[in-house]
Formats: structure tokens, C-alpha cells, sequence
């Protein structure tokens, strides 16, 4: 689970935002698939609506330059991003993300192997509406500043709580890795970011640099699956 802060500035959310309010929302459970159909509980935009179209491909850029998020991600496909909103009493039970998505209007499909939530909503905007993802040390819990984002395995069981007051509007979407196994993507992760750290820090010689990143790229050719 990597945390990215603020992917959006305030002045992007508050853009983004005000272009919601002009868009048609419909049931969630319409989206969902299987079990998970029964325990959704919130609004989705219409992904038709020509705004939605034209936030989701903003976001989809924006998404695929981000640094940390490639780092994390290793992003091969990218599902065009979808926004819901719980209002009161709303909620999104336990859940697994479908392993398959059809992209929409295409013959494509995507493996997901990483989701990700973009906040769109302040903290003190609502209460509860937390994300819970259960990892391997416990239920992790979730609620970031509105532009921040969360990536996290799509293979892990998580809900979004019942919202008791206010709105919790967000975006949500998936990707499909270049290295599907989660275990050697943490672990890329991991050295890229040193590496990133390393070079900030300026105290590594450029040789020793170029080594690590010698490294980095040989193991992504190892284990990448395109």
C-alpha cells in the first residue's frame, strides 16, 4: 500500500469538483460484479456523460506521469478512471476487485493487479466513509486529504465504511502491471525509491548510481510481462 500525496492541488480538486455537479449520477451496484453487487451502496457518475469522459482522460495523463505512481505501479494498462460519491448511510461491504475488466468500448481487456483511490473529498468534510484494506499486518485504514491518492494490490479484500454524515466523493481506478506479482513489484518499488533517495541526498557517486539503476532496469526486463 503506497500513499501519493497530492496528485491534484487544491485548485485542481476544486476544478474537478464543480465540473461534478454537472454530471448525471446513477446507482454503483450497476458497475459492480458478482457478490460484490450486493454490498455497494453509493453513486457512480455516468461514465457516458462527455464531462465524465473528459475528467477520466485529464486523470488518465495526469495518472500515467505521476512518478510515484509509475514507481509503484509499473503501469502497462490503465482503466479509465470512474468516480462515486457515498452520501449518508452509503457504504461499500468487503469486496475483491474483479480479477478481468473489459475496457469500456473496446475488445480489450485488463489484469487487475493494483487499484488506486484519488480523494476528492477534505477529511472533515464527512465522517466515516473510511477505506479499510486488509493487508498481512491487520486492517489498514485510509482517509487522505482531498488530491492525495492510495494505491494498493487489487488482490486484497477492502470496503469503504457507511458515510454518517456529509459526502465522500472520489475516483477509483485499476491497472494492470507490467510485473504482476506483487512481492517482486513492492521490492522494485523499494530500490527505485532508494535510488530516488540517493540522488536527492547527493551523496552518492554517479558510478555507484548508474550501478543501481543498471540493476533496476535489468530485474524490470526479468520479471516485465509485455
Amino acid at each position: 500500500m503506497v500513499v501519493i500525496d497530492q496528485l491534484l492541488t487544491s485548485d485542481e480538486v476544486k476544478v474537478v469538483r464543480e465540473a461534478l455537479l454537472k454530471t448525471e449520477w446513477e446507482n454503483g451496484d450497476k458497475t459492480a460484479m458478482g457478490m460484490a453487487s450486493s454490498v455497494k451502496k453509493n453513486n457512480q457518475a455516468n461514465p457516458n456523460d462527455p464531462i465524465i469522459k473528459d475528467l477520466a482522460n485529464e486523470l488518465l495523463g495526469r495518472i500515467g506521469s505521476a512518478p510515484k505512481v509509475v514507481s509503484a505501479a509499473l503501469p502497462q494498462k490503465i482503466f479509465p478512471p470512474c468516480f462515486n460519491r457515498y452520501s449518508e448511510s452509503e457504504e461499500y461491504g468487503y469486496h475483491v476487485d474483479a480479477a478481468i475488466m473489459r475496457l469500456p468500448n473496446s475488445n480489450e481487456v485488463l489484469r487487475s493487479d493494483v487499484s488506486m483511490t484519488l480523494f476528492l473529498s477534505e477529511p472533515d468534510e464527512y465522517e466515516g466513509g473510511e477505506l479499510i484494506i486488509q493487508t498481512e499486518f491487520g486492517e489498514q485504514q485510509v482517509k487522505l486529504p482531498a488530491g492525495y491518492v492510495v494505491v494498493y494490490p487489487s488482490s486484497s479484500l477492502h470496503k469503504v465504511t457507511a458515510v454518517t454524515k456529509g459526502r465522500r466523493i472520489a475516483v477509483i481506478t485499476w491497472m494492470q502491471s507490467m510485473v504482476g506479482d506483487v512481492t517482486t513489484r513492492q521490492s522494485l518499488f523499494k530500490l527505485d525509491q532508494t535510488i530516488q533517495d540517493l540522488i536527492k541526498e547527493g551523496n552518492t557517486s554517479r558510478e555507484h548510481l548508474d550501478q543501481l539503476h543498471n540493476v533496476y532496469h535489468n530485474l524490470i526486463r526479468q520479471f516485465s510481462q509485455v
